[in-house]
């Protein structure tokens, strides 16, 4: 691992990371998995509000918080807080200040994090602002590539499912633009990867090809990342019933795979990933899961400058 002071006080888009930090972090997140440093957070307070459902990211903050001897204060909705009283965001957020260490926000409202960061004077963590961003999920997926690969660099990597809604998507794909990538889009049209992540990608110089077949390209893939069809997102449920179940992965899907292609995937899944491809070699995304907990103890021991 590299010794480096974190500059960034802040995680709140892929966009604010360089290189450098990238590799930063999934170094510190395989030396804590390693058990060659070991990050003491006793003292320490993590706020975790997550004003949206969440069940791995929740708690893998709070399972890397607390493995690390520090302590969690848990808010999910706003149910039984001051909020329904008619507190402001705003107000919420400086007065928890005032009770943890790192702030780790979720809510369907893009942007959130952002304002937050502006607002308190913790580090701010993006825990996922609506379709935005999910800067915490790109980097632990970054750490599982690289575990499964030995590298980031020059990589196949297939986006299959919700790319229009899929803020992990998002993250991911720009997170990787400077590793050299080439990536496959493969959706629904409805659904495509949205243009101002296709405009960023090519003012890199970073290739990829829109297609609707993921069969056709799963020969080539070192990585297929599957999103679901994102329910939530949709204002017309109509809409949202004629694509689900647009791609089911299963044996016969990944057949023509390389030894070493890997199956990624945020979770929950619905039926996008037939549970017969668990037993795969493929099938890396319950690991992936487990990825979460050393990435999300790097980032708070960095933030918090327990580790520099």
């Amino acid at each position: 691992m590299s010794a480096k002071v974190f500059e960034n006080k802040h995680i709140i888009s892929m966009r604010d990371m360089n290189k450098e930090d990238l590799l930063y972090l999934i170094d510190t997140a395989e030396a804590i998995e390693k058990g060659k440093i070991k990050p003491d957070m006793k003292g320490k307070i993590a706020a975790l509000l997550f004003f949206e459902p969440s069940t791995r990211t929740c708690f893998s903050f709070e399972s890397a918080i607390k493995r690390m001897g520090g302590e969690a204060l848990l808010m999910k909705g706003t149910g039984s807080t001051s909020v329904q009283k008619g507190e402001s965001f705003s107000d919420t957020l400086k007065t928890i200040e005032r009770y943890s260490d790192i702030m780790v926000i979720r809510s369907g409202v893009e942007g959130s994090a952002r304002f937050a960061s502006e607002i308190v004077d913790i580090p701010i963590v993006n825990a996922g602002d609506g379709a935005n961003q999910h800067p915490t999920q790109a980097l632990l997926d970054l750490y599982s590539i690289r575990k499964t690969q030995g590298s980031l660099e020059n990589l196949k990597i297939g986006l299959v499912g919700d790319l229009r809604f899929g803020r992990t998507v998002h993250s991911l794909a720009q997170s990787l633009t400077g590793f050299h990538p080439e990536f496959f889009f493969i959706s629904p049209p409805h659904l495509a990867m949205p243009s101002h992540i296709k405009s960023g990608l090519a003012r890199e110089g970073i290739k990829f090809t829109e297609l609707k077949n993921v069969e056709e390209v799963v020969p080539e893939l070192d990585i297929m990342y599957v999103t679901r069809i994102q329910r939530e997102r949709f204002a017309d449920q109509e809409e949202y019933e004629k694509l689900k179940g647009s791609y089911i992965i299963d044996l016969e899907t990944i057949k023509g795979a390389k030894a070493g292609m890997k199956i990624l995937h945020p979770l929950p899944r619905v039926d996008e990933i037939a549970t017969a491809v668990d037993s795969s070699p493929h099938a890396y995304y319950f690991d992936q899961a487990e990825n979460g907990v050393y990435m999300r103890q790097a980032i708070l021991s960095i933030l918090t400058g327990v580790v520099k």
